[in-house]
């Protein structure tokens, strides 16, 4: 019993019924117009359906209205874009109007069918009721009383709940805005994904350098070595707290460009930072590394870090060689170290994944184990 009487406690309930009775205010209005031509109003629905506007003005108060509390309530509320959405806007305006109807009618004549039945109850014969004809009064008509409104009762809920799935059909989101939506959440997660790789490589570096740093000072027991490291240290978490700051930036400011991000012409500041945590970088560059398009050059940046900072976490002091070559319209990317025996480190595998998918996402490919004795990170990553 109570859960069949919770709707009357629910205000969507009320705003539902609220707008099943919009409409009659303009039949209403046209009634003292001209009574003799009541469809009237259904037919100028007609041409203010096809009007783009009218579409999103029903789907904004629908929202409103149907689903107030819904967080994703099915209902469009952009504007007519193909005839298609026209012709679904009128038929939604045209069920609306007759939906509009039937509620009017039965939250008028339930209450007076009620108070009817109760004065028949009473002895009193009710007067001018096309509905229901009461000969003789008699108390037996008390236990009808509850009926007429049980029915409107159960009318409200029913229209409501009927005319909030048709708006979700007729007031839907098209075949193309489902596939813009889809568009534009693909583009949130990847912006989410290769905001964590960001994250993941310049963080993760950081923090590599400075456990490296620390551990090589505090076995050498060298004063000036541990000043040089302290300073190293110092720089890197310089340089990580600017690509935080860089990274939540972005975050805060949706339309923020990239184009601050660091670029391979930055490359020797991640060699120093190498060279400075223990490992002997013997780097080669060769091609115009300034003329590599921005996506490019900032993916392949982020590319060398996180091989680079992978040499420091799994092998420690161990050389590094490290080449880039701008040619034939690519560019190529290659770090190699000696394989050396299993070095226990957290994140073990994710850099390489990241390696791996921020190449693909570039049309490029990416070879990452061993070689020859050593471990490699090969990328070519194509320049158009």
């Amino acid at each position: 019993m109570v859960r069949l009487l919770r709707p009357l406690l629910r205000g969507t309930t009320y705003t539902r019924l609220l707008h099943l009775c919009v409409p009659v205010l303009l039949a209403g209005v046209w009634l003292f117009i001209d009574m003799s031509r009541p469809w009237v109003p259904a037919v100028l629905l007609i041409p203010v359906g096809l009007i783009p506007a009218v579409r999103r003005g029903e789907g904004l108060q629908a929202q409103f209205m149907l689903t107030p509390d819904a967080r994703d309530s099915g209902i469009s509320t952009a504007p007519s874009a193909t005839w298609g959405d026209r012709l679904r806007t009128v038929l939604w305006l045209e069920v609306r109007m007759g939906l509009a109807a039937v509620t009017a009618l039965m939250t008028v004549w339930s209450p007076i069918l009620a108070v009817d039945l109760a004065s028949a109850a009473l002895g009193t014969r009710p007067y001018d009721n096309p509905i229901l004809r009461i000969v003789e009064p008699h108390w037996a008509y008390a236990f009808l009383v509850p009926l007429p409104l049980l029915a409107m009762y159960g009318g409200v809920v029913g229209l409501g709940e009927l005319i909030t799935a048709l708006a979700r059909r007729l007031l839907g989101p098209s075949a193309a805005e489902r596939l813009a939506a889809l568009e534009e959440r693909t583009e949130q997660l990847l912006e989410r994904n290769r905001i964590a790789r960001e994250l993941h490589d310049s963080i993760g570096h950081a923090l590599t350098v400075a456990v490296v740093q620390a551990g090589a000072a505090r076995a050498a027991g060298d004063p000036a070595f541990t000043d040089r490291a302290l300073g190293a240290i110092e720089e890197t978490g310089r340089a990580a707290l600017e690509d935080l700051d860089r990274v939540l930036g972005i975050l805060r400011e949706a339309e923020r460009p990239v184009s601050s991000r660091p670029t391979l012409v930055e490359a020797d500041r991640l060699l120093e930072s190498a060279r400075a945590s223990g490992t002997k970088v013997d780097a080669e560059f060769t091609g115009p590394l300034a003329t590599v398009p921005g996506p490019v050059s900032r993916e392949g940046y982020r590319i060398l870090q996180e091989a680079l900072t992978n040499v420091l976490r799994h092998a420690g002091g161990v050389p590094a060689r490290v080449r880039l070559a701008v040619a034939d319209g690519r560019l190529d990317l290659e770090v190699r170290n000696p394989l050396p025996a299993p070095i226990p480190g957290p994140g073990r595998g994710s850099g390489l994944r990241g390696i791996r998918e921020r190449a693909a996402l570039l049309g490029g490919r990416a070879h990452t184990g061993p070689d020859d004795g050593d471990w490699q990170v090969h990328v070519e990553l194509p320049l158009g």
